[in-house]
């Protein structure tokens, strides 16, 4: 099959959507498809890049590390063109999502969508946020969603929660599979001496963002109570963002900077290591829609401790390969994570010998397979384009009514944000 991508991030972004988007790339490329990814532009560049089109686009969009993709040239038409894709999968319901439903329209093809992110819990990204923007953008991806051919939900919690907000368009769980190798046999103790971690330290770590919406003030709170309680616990905190500043000056005014090890963004070798120098994973975030990065610390064998919400209830199971903790407060995390601690040599093997079988369940190869199939599905034959005036006629009609779904799309749910604002102020 001739796949395209659209996606609002991409490399060298590392953030959840753009590491998903480049692992089912490279496993349909290696399973002998072919993928076009359309995404922005990033300031730092990527050389020989395959088969991408790059967007211009807006840097560090509102001082995050996102770009904005601006209005298209007429290079992507060219590309498509050349490029005779089967299906369209977007990625975002915005931007580039919207340049993917006019594909698919003018070229009546099928359109799948992941709805990747609970987009009201990135509001603050935007200037004046309030809570009626969180509505719009709920109901914006709820209706985008229904003009896709087929939705595809990361776990079933995002599943359940669509079609309660109204999707009814078939729904498909399809998981970010994890590169199981990539994660095996890290050399944990070369990086605790990298960044001088001794060995006989109990390493809480996490690895992603340092973003407001990851909830890491509340992890970073329980981890220095910890710390207080025992004198071998050290906190590795893998990643950078917004909030990198805030935890130090948390662990300053502590006194506990020494135990508190920030690494920046690693990748590659660099990463799987990290990984192999945690004895547990910390995870406090409710706005994830799956665990990507709990089931990379499981393929290192390393268990899990994380508040219960959508993407960690799929992964963790209580007591088994970590702990699932129901009532979020730092109480009931700070059990879970001091339980972990205190666990037998025996108990800790088991442990982590569940969270590895664990990690095998979400191999990519499986998550793959399964997106392939509901791709199939709804692949149907067609003709190349041609240059008849009849097929420049529908190609028009079909554009312009993509662009009415968009222009339709958002008004309504603006109004439908606006009507509900209104009736909670009555």
């Amino acid at each position: 099959m001739n796949i395209v991508m659209l996606t609002n991030t991409y490399l060298p972004h590392v953030g959840g959507v753009a590491r998903s988007v480049d692992a089912f790339c490279r496993e349909y490329r290696k399973q002998g498809h072919h993928v076009l990814v359309v995404a922005p532009e990033f300031s730092e560049k990527i050389d020989n890049e395959l088969d991408v089109v790059r967007i211009p686009a807006i840097q560090n969009f509102n001082g995050s590390d996102f770009s904005v993709a601006l209005p298209l040239s007429g290079e992507l038409t060219e590309r498509l063109d050349f490029f005779e894709p089967d299906l369209v999968h977007s990625h975002h319901p915005f931007l580039l999502g919207m340049t993917a439903l006019r594909i698919a329209r003018s070229r009546e093809l099928p359109l799948i969508f992941t709805h990747h992110t609970l987009y009201e819990r990135y509001t603050h990204y935007v200037p004046a946020d309030s809570e009626t923007l969180k509505r719009f953008v709920i109901e914006l991806a709820t209706r985008y969603a229904n003009l896709a051919s087929m939705v595809f939900a990361p776990s079933e919690s995002v599943a359940d929660l669509l079609r309660e907000r109204g999707v009814k368009k078939p729904i498909a769980v399809v998981p970010t599979g994890v590169q199981l190798a990539h994660y095996r046999n890290g050399d944990g103790g070369a990086l605790r001496k990298r960044y001088g971690i001794p060995e006989t330290a109990f390493v809480i770590g996490h690895l992603g963002r340092l973003a407001e919406e990851k909830n890491l003030e509340f992890l970073a709170n329980v981890v220095l109570e910890l710390m207080h309680r025992n004198d071998d616990i050290h906190f590795l905190l893998v990643g950078s963002g917004p909030m990198q500043q805030r935890i130090a000056d948390q662990f300053e005014a502590q006194r506990c900077s020494s135990r508190l090890h920030l690494t920046g963004t690693l990748q590659g070798e660099a990463q799987r290591d990290a990984y192999s120098a945690m004895d547990v994973f910390g995870f406090s975030s409710t706005s994830e829609t799956q665990g990507m990065v709990l089931t990379e610390a499981m393929a290192a064998g390393v268990p899990v401790v994380a508040l219960d919400a959508s993407g960690s209830r799929e992964v963790v199971e209580d007591h088994i390969n970590g702990r699932l903790v129901l009532k979020h407060c730092p109480r009931e995390m700070l059990a879970a994570l001091q339980w972990v601690h205190d666990l037998e040599p025996e108990e800790y093997r088991h442990l982590r010998h569940a969270a590895v079988q664990t990690a095998e369940r979400f191999s990519m190869e499986n998550c793959a397979a399964s997106a392939l199939q509901h791709y199939q599905s709804l692949v149907h034959q067609h003709w190349p384009l041609d240059d008849s005036l009849y097929a420049q006629w529908m190609r028009l009609r079909n554009t312009i009514g993509a662009q009415w779904e968009i222009l339709e799309g958002v008004t309504s749910a603006a109004t439908a944000a606006l009507d509900r604002d209104h009736a909670l102020k009555k």
